[in-house]
C-alpha cells in the first residue's frame, strides 16, 4: 500500500526517496539511473522500489464495513 519507512531487509530509510523517484520516473527517466542518483546502492533497497505498486487509490474507494 505506502512504501515502507526503512527497509526490510537492512534496515536503512528509505521513504523519503520515493516522492523524488516516482516524480523522476514519471517523467520518464530510466529507473536505473533515477535509483544510482538517489544513492540506493543496495540491491535490497532497489528492489523494494523496483517492486512496490502503489494501492492507496484503489483501496480507498471500497467502503468500510
Amino acid at each position: 500500500m505506502i512504501i515502507p519507512i526503512r527497509c526490510f531487509s537492512c534496515g536503512k530509510p528509505v521513504a523519503h526517496l520515493w516522492e523524488d523517484f516516482t516524480k523522476r520516473v514519471e517523467k520518464g527517466e530510466d529507473r536505473k539511473k533515477v535509483l544510482d542518483d538517489l544513492g540506493m546502492e543496495r540491491y535490497c533497497c532497489r528492489a523494494l522500489f523496483l517492486g512496490h505498486v502503489d494501492l492507496l487509490e484503489t483501496a480507498s474507494e471500497f467502503k468500510k464495513i
